[in-house]
């Protein structure tokens, strides 16, 4: 049966090529995720809707997009498979739809995981004298690796109640009173030379627990 032979072969033709397009038979190839942290969104005039802003990464390509908390938090997932050409997409779609530049720091889950883990291993170095009303603990993220000289400097920042720890990419913080009151801010950090972007202890666990490899 002539016919049916050629059904047969156009079939099975058909199956190898899906199963090439695919990481095995019946799944399609995983695509690595990327959490992304905004810089300086949704405070006056640099106003980001989170829900417009999943709708516009997915019309770009992005896949399995989630976002948490107006603070600029995302999750994306991208064929691109690299951190730096995710950063640079993010940007450019961010500014095009929004109309003004949004440095984005960009992490894989399994280094989100592994800086929120790092910081639980890390001690208060601050006197109970200098805590004036609750710890808070804070972390900056930078887009690239600190220099020994921009380590030296956080890692030697001393102030009544106020202490950093510098690992990298990421900043440490111990304050014994409201942000407002420090004299560290993110905006003295980035006067060393770097792009950053600073979360609450409490929202990076969050994030590690939900999007952390």
């Amino acid at each position: 049966m002539p016919c049916a032979s050629r059904t047969n072969a156009c079939a099975r033709s058909v199956a190898r090529s899906f199963c090439r397009r695919t990481s095995r038979c019946g799944s399609r190839t995983e695509v690595p995720a990327y959490v992304a942290f905004l810089r300086a969104v949704n405070v006056r005039p640099r106003w980001v809707k989170m829900s417009r802003l999943r709708e516009v990464l997915v019309e770009d390509g992005f896949q399995d997009v989630e976002t948490y908390i107006q603070s600029g938090n995302v999750k994306v997932s991208s064929s691109m498979r690299s951190v730096v050409r995710v950063r640079t997409r993010l940007e450019e779609v961010i500014e095009a739809e929004f109309g003004f530049p949004v440095p984005c720091i960009v992490r894989t889950p399994a280094r989100l995981r592994e800086i929120a883990e790092y910081a639980e291993t890390l001690t208060s170095p601050l006197d109970p004298s200098e805590i004036t009303e609750t710890e808070r603990r804070y972390v900056t993220m930078t887009a690239e690796s600190l220099t020994p000289e921009q380590l030296a400097f956080c890692n030697e920042w001393r102030r009544p109640g106020e202490r950093l720890h510098g690992d990298v990419g990421e900043i440490y913080w111990w304050l014994g009173m409201p942000t407002h009151q420090a004299k560290m801010s993110n905006a003295r950090l980035e006067r060393l030379g770097v792009v950053a972007t600073t979360r609450d202890i409490k929202v990076v666990r969050e994030l590690a627990a939900r999007w952390g490899a």
